[in-house]
């Protein structure tokens, strides 16, 4: 037989799952990464003590200004990101809630993904050292680029290795700097051939780079619109889907001659 409950005590008794369930929702780890600008360096300079460009086999060039690659800075995978952090960080344009399997593999435990992101590192400068040495129709076999940049992974510093190579070989081809003394900030993959790709968190980069004194950011293409959504005042933004587009564009905004591109 089934007594019947209070109004009170009925209420009571239902709030109890309900509040367990807000509780839960509260804070239970979602799948989210939360992330905000991270680091830049410059790759014509060093990094550690160590420059990040080391180049044999053919002449080489001073440099001024600087190429600074740029980076974002995500909680680690195995972090506990809750309803409450997520909610901050969503209306705060210094953060970005990104899904967890975009920022890191799926399934893998923080000692593989570090491991992936050093080997996706490793190739990144390998495709960059061959796309630079390409467009300036350089034999690998006699010249050699050795890249390195510690505390970094992922793929998204190539094209800033590329042309940091091309001005460190080359400069604009006329004697100048690529960077017209600027100090000019980017971010994009790259593969041999040159094609710049998109690789996410532009929004966030471009803020460390004028935190840095960029103001010039080298972006995709494709990223424009992201890139465009916070932007900081007294930083340009320049589209790119080569290296040779890089380039040229870099190479007409020191001379003003030319046209360079807008997103």
């Amino acid at each position: 037989m089934l007594s019947r409950l209070t109004r009170p005590w009925a209420v009571a008794v239902c709030a109890v799952p309900v509040v367990a369930l807000v509780a839960t929702a509260l804070f239970a780890p979602l799948p989210f990464a939360l992330a905000q600008p991270g680091l830049t360096a410059n790759v014509l300079g060093e990094n550690r003590g160590t420059p990040v460009i080391t180049i044999s086999g053919a002449p080489t060039r001073d440099t001024s200004g600087q190429l600074r690659m740029t980076t974002i800075e995500a909680t680690s995978p195995d972090a506990r990101v809750s309803l409450p952090d997520v909610v901050d960080s969503w209306f705060r344009t210094d953060r970005a809630v990104m899904p967890l399997d975009s920022v890191y593999p799926t399934g893998d435990s923080v000692e593989e993904i570090e491991r992936h992101n050093t080997r996706q590192m490793k190739e990144s400068q390998d495709d960059a050292a061959e796309a630079a040495l390409n467009y300036l129709k350089l034999d690998s076999d006699d010249v050699k680029v050795s890249l390195k940049l510690a505390d970094v992974g992922g793929p998204s510093a190539g094209l800033l290795f590329s042309l940091g190579v091309v001005d460190k070989l080359n400069g604009d081809g006329r004697g100048g700097d690529l960077t017209g003394g600027r100090t000019i900030a980017g971010t994009g993959t790259i593969d041999p051939d040159g094609k710049v790709g998109a690789v996410g968190g532009v929004a966030l980069k471009t803020q460390a780079a004028r935190r840095d004194g960029a103001t010039v950011f080298l972006v995709p293409k494709a990223e424009c619109s992201d890139a465009e959504s916070e932007l900081p005042k007294g930083l340009r933004l320049i589209p790119v889907t080569s290296l040779k587009g890089a380039v040229d564009a870099l190479v007409a905004l020191e001379s003003g001659k030319g046209t360079v591109p807008s997103c």
